[in-house]
């Protein structure tokens, strides 16, 4: 980005953070959900469920319900976005010498200012309902750096959704099938337990490599290939998105 693109967006994000300041309630509402399936599954389902190894089933969750924490915040995205299309505030811009693309960008970061505190905050109960971990100061940066990429992967897939959609509800709806991929993975039990044409899909989906990756270095194990496969997937979704989504925009207001 030029230093022009950089003051614009910075000037746009810190308006869409101030309305998250004025309504924390969609933070708070994001994290309520993962944090609800923690409590169900170790609580009430967790000793049900056999995952093989010695670790605790809070350990061995986490990963995915983090995933779900991102899934569930960035449907605000779509819903903000498709609010200011409506409002009439991006034909306002437009008349404004200022970068098209610091507009979409300041929601992008917006978002994951936002998913940040969320996945904070649930980690936070995750700790004190009993999660532990061993994971050296370089592996807890490369779980962060995992989750940056997922939330901006998914952030943009909400901006063409904002772009795209008709209704309110149809702007966050998009989120529900990326909101339960984790429960068709290897995130709540072993891939092995599944009828085989679901461990083939769960085997091969996204979210699986991503959650094994995160899994392994919270745990101190050897990632193995999963992170390449998780890092693939991430930056091949991510490029797409973000070339789509940019098209998307264009067209919408030339």
């Amino acid at each position: 980005m030029s230093t022009y693109v950089l003051s614009d967006t910075r000037t746009l994000t810190g308006r869409s953070l101030r309305h998250i300041l004025r309504s924390p309630d969609t933070i708070i509402t994001t994290a309520v959900t993962p944090i609800a399936l923690m409590l169900l599954f170790v609580y009430v389902l967790g000793g049900a469920i056999r995952i093989g190894s010695g670790e605790s089933y809070i350990d061995y969750m986490l990963p995915g319900i983090l995933l779900i924490t991102i899934a569930s915040g960035i449907a605000y995205t779509a819903y903000r976005l498709f609010l200011d299309l409506q409002g009439g505030i991006f034909e306002r811009f437009q008349s404004m010498p200022i970068a098209r693309s610091s507009v979409l960008w300041a929601h992008v970061l917006t978002s994951l200012v936002a998913n940040v505190i969320s996945v904070a905050l649930v980690i936070g109960v995750a700790l004190i309902m009993g999660f532990r971990t061993g994971a050296s100061v370089g592996a807890w940066l490369a779980v962060a750096g995992i989750l940056i990429l997922f939330t901006l992967a998914l952030t943009w897939i909400a901006v063409i959704a904002g772009l795209s959609a008709k209704t309110v509800d149809g702007a966050s709806a998009f989120s529900y099938p990326l909101i339960f991929l984790p429960f068709i993975s290897s995130a709540f039990v072993p891939t092995e337990s599944m009828p085989a044409p679901v461990a083939w899909f769960a085997e091969n989906q996204p979210v699986t490599s991503i959650v094994d990756t995160i899994r392994a270095l919270f745990s101190g194990q050897p990632v193995g290939t999963d992170i390449w496969v998780a890092l693939a997937w991430l930056v091949g979704i991510l490029v797409a998105a973000y070339a789509y989504a940019i098209v998307k925009y264009r067209r919408k207001f030339n």
